[in-house]
């Protein structure tokens, strides 16, 4: 079965649904909800959560081998980023809110734990990064803060994960 997606502009209600101009058609755009308590945390911006691979939509954290330098000192930031999130979720429930899937087959979206986004946690901390080619600068308020406090990577000399990407 395939389903045809159109790009269409419209307002939507408080339901995220709305009348599609194009064809007269009512339907919505509400996240599909995915809650699961085994998890794997991959690097710092994605985990496996009941087996199934989310990686975190607007951000970008270090590879998990990626090094930053602090006073001349290698810091092992994709492991740091990596181990922020596990000490964060712990044992604890994580709900996602899931739109779409990545160019290698993982969903996309925004995890919860306890109500705080783990995508502005991990920004806000210095060990992601506003992803602003797909964010619309989502967290672009965290990001400051964390540039501001020197905080993560922040305090260290790095190169963001997209640009470490394409170097290596």
């Amino acid at each position: 079965m395939s389903i045809k997606l159109l790009a269409h502009s419209g307002r939507t209600d408080s339901n995220q649904c709305h009348n599609n101009s194009q064809d007269n058609t009512f339907h919505c755009h509400k996240p599909e909800v995915f809650i699961g308590k085994k998890n794997n945390i991959i690097d710092g911006d994605t985990i496996s959560l009941e087996g199934r691979k989310i990686r975190f939509s607007g951000i970008d954290a270090p590879e998990i081998n990626q090094t930053c330098l602090l006073n001349e000192k290698i810091i092992e930031c994709g492991k740091n980023s990596k181990n922020l999130l596990i000490n964060k979720i712990s044992n604890n429930e994580v709900t996602c809110l899931l739109k779409g899937k990545d160019y290698y087959g993982r969903s996309l979206g925004e995890c919860f734990v306890n109500g705080d986004s783990l995508s502005a946690y991990m920004v806000r901390n210095g060990y992601a990064f506003d992803y602003k080619k797909y964010s619309k600068n989502k967290y672009s308020d965290d990001e400051e803060f964390a540039k501001l406090n020197m905080l993560g990577m922040w305090s260290m000399e790095f190169e963001f994960p997209w640009d470490y990407k394409i170097n290596n």
